[in-house]
């Protein structure tokens, strides 16, 4: 840890005493100072700790950088002395006084997660090759896509400052995190015993510390930037060839229980003539893995390296730059995705691989609708086309049709029309005028096979063979979530 036990303790006594937590803070500045505050601008904020009573202290030297003098800061981290906050690294000396020495983030209702302080609060100070990230954009997708059922067993592999590891804490029994920074545990083992949790932590790289082992949950967000391999921050480069580091975690079934699920952040790389989808979908062939994998973001590759190269705070440094832009060259790399796996052990004989686009906004928590789709899964793998067809269904709630139309001679002539989710998962699905005659009528009153019959006698179709081209669209359809069978 960054302090000894008695350390830590007497800095959550600091902290909680002082009420440096984000209600805390919120509370103290107001909403217009706590506003500008996330936007990094301090003006408000500084105005409202003109006092420097103990919250208002911390609050200049953690949230706005400022530098303080020594006795306002021992007055603030008290019963932590400021020689314990020294040595610990937890505060630095500057100019005349004290500043922060590392990145202490009230998070959530009552957490901590420290960390270290970023680029963007030190322009000029190239980062640490072991900089251990705190709670970035990254960090957050993750958060919310993860499913928080409660489990026995979870594993965050590349924990970096823990904030994984935390979360994970509140539904799982028993917590393993593994980083191949020693420095990175650290921070971790500090931010576990600030607030009041213990993990079992581990060194080495990726899945090694825990060979043989097997969780319920597994969580990452790795070092997945795509590159040549080149190692200069761990936190983003994983040593690894262009994306096989999403690949190699997708190889990596035996860390999963019987019904365990695994999710991680990836980027990967489309390549001029190949489908993306099918590339990727190929890192689970022969896995015996459910995967689902969407697609959020896409760069090309001029903006993704500039985006990693500032990261860091690196000088501008055209050769790299160059050098970096010739490998996508090379490669035939013309973008570069990224997203979110979700996989997990089902038993079954044959893993269902959805690798698709999901770029619209969704409903939070994503946890919830990605642990709905694999639920949704197993409801359909244990249905042929007959069960399908005895089950009712009811239309999501508030299922919205969009229609296009051109005027024409004889009037509007329907183009195009779209069913639209306004919550969860928002998908746009294009149909044609029997499926949206399936869906209008799937109002849980009737099986689906007494709903065809109706639909055959008024399109003047056999129903046998609608019957027979209905089962993949309803199945499609349950999947998306735009219709739902009715239980009972």
């Amino acid at each position: 840890m960054l302090l000894s036990p008695a350390g830590v303790e007497a800095l959550r006594t600091a902290l909680t005493r002082a009420g440096f937590t984000s209600n805390g803070i919120a509370g103290r500045l107001g909403s217009q100072a706590t506003g500008g505050v996330a936007r990094n601008d301090f003006r408000a904020a500084l105005r409202a700790t003109e006092d420097r009573d103990p919250l208002a202290t911390l609050i200049r030297v953690f949230i706005c950088d400022q530098t303080e003098p020594d006795a306002a800061v021992a007055a603030a981290l008290a019963p932590l002395t400021v020689e314990e906050a020294l040595a610990g690294g937890l505060v630095e000396r500057h100019g005349d006084g004290l500043r922060a020495g590392v990145d202490l983030e009230p998070y959530g209702d009552d957490w901590w997660v420290l960390a270290d302080v970023p680029a963007s609060a030190r322009p000029g100070r190239p980062l640490h090759a072991e900089h251990v990230l705190g709670i970035g954009g990254a960090t957050q997708t993750l958060i919310g896509a993860t499913v928080r059922r409660p489990v026995e067993t979870a594993l965050d592999l590349g924990t970096g400052s823990g904030v994984q590891a935390l979360h994970l804490d509140t539904h799982a029994r028993r917590v393993t995190a593994t980083d191949v920074s020693e420095r990175a545990l650290r921070f971790a083992a500090t931010t576990a015993a600030l607030n009041g949790q213990d993990w079992e932590l581990l060194r080495g790289d990726m899945v090694a510390p825990v060979a043989g082992r097997r969780f319920d949950l597994v969580v990452s967000n790795p070092p997945f930037v795509v590159g040549p391999g080149t190692t200069t921050h761990v936190y983003r480069d994983s040593g690894r060839v262009g994306d096989a580091i999403g690949a190699e975690l997708a190889a990596a079934p035996s860390l999963l229980t019987e019904g365990g699920t695994m999710q991680y952040l990836a980027n990967w790389v489309h390549v001029t003539g190949e489908e993306w989808d099918e590339r990727v979908a190929g890192w689970f062939a022969g896995t015996g893995l459910d995967a689902w994998v969407i697609q959020r973001e896409v760069a090309d590759p001029m903006a993704y390296v500039n985006l990693w190269l500032t990261d860091v705070g690196e000088a501008a440094d055209p050769q790299r730059m160059a050098a970096w832009l010739d490998w996508f060259d090379a490669h035939k790399v013309e973008a570069i995705g990224f997203g979110i796996v979700s996989l997990r052990r089902s038993g079954h004989d044959e893993p269902i691989v959805r690798v698709e686009d999901l770029r619209q906004r969704v409903e939070p928590p994503m946890g919830e609708r990605i642990a709905a789709w694999f639920d949704r899964q197993d409801w359909l793998r244990v249905r042929d086309t007959d069960a399908l067809l005895a089950e009712r269904y009811r239309a999501a709630e508030g299922l919205q049709l969009r229609q296009e139309a051109t005027m024409g001679d004889e009037g509007w002539a329907v183009d195009r029309q779209v069913l639209g989710m306004p919550r969860g998962l928002r998908w746009q699905e294009e149909i044609d005028p029997l499926v949206l005659a399936l869906v209008g009528g799937a109002d849980g009153r009737l099986p689906l096979r007494d709903q065809l019959a109706l639909l055959a006698s008024a399109h003047d179709v056999a129903p046998e063979e609608l019957a027979e081209a209905a089962g993949p669209i309803v199945a499609h359809l349950v999947e998306r979530g735009i219709i739902e069978p009715v239980e009972g």
